[in-house]
């Protein structure tokens, strides 16, 4: 049996900065490393080649660098965050929507439960659905 896991992000330059962004919303531990940790020198040395968070929320975010990866930038998509903890998602809702733009705020919906849409200061789209825990 097959899982998905967690996200795996890519970014123009700002992994490290948008990965300790995260750690502070959303806690947990950082492990960074550079192409450069990995013996590539040049423009691409200080680029993120892997990052992880490991904590409440687990993300995995890279820089896309175009002298590493002869693909075009990989498409975007969005991070979805449910549960019924309100105070815990409606506070991350609330974290990544500075700087950011909300969407669609967090407000109950047809299907019963609370939900909003955000894109974060990095350009990356998180949906937050709070189950009734009834």
């Amino acid at each position: 049996m097959s899982t998905l896991s967690n996200p795996y992000l890519h970014f123009a330059g700002r992994a490290r900065e948008a990965m300790t962004a995260y750690q502070g919303i959303f806690g947990g531990e950082l492990q960074v490393m550079t192409y450069g940790d990995m013996g590539m020198e040049g423009e691409a040395a200080p680029a993120v080649m892997h990052a992880f968070l490991g904590g409440p929320v687990t993300l995995m975010a890279s820089d896309h660098v175009e002298t590493v990866h002869d693909s075009p930038k990989p498409a975007t998509g969005h991070v979805a965050l449910s549960g019924d903890e309100d105070a815990v998602l409606r506070g991350w809702f609330d974290a990544l929507a500075a700087g950011g733009t909300v969407n669609v705020p967090l407000d109950r919906q047809p299907w019963g439960d609370v939900f909003g849409e955000v894109e974060d200061a990095f350009g990356v789209t998180w949906l937050v659905n709070i189950s009734d825990p009834a």
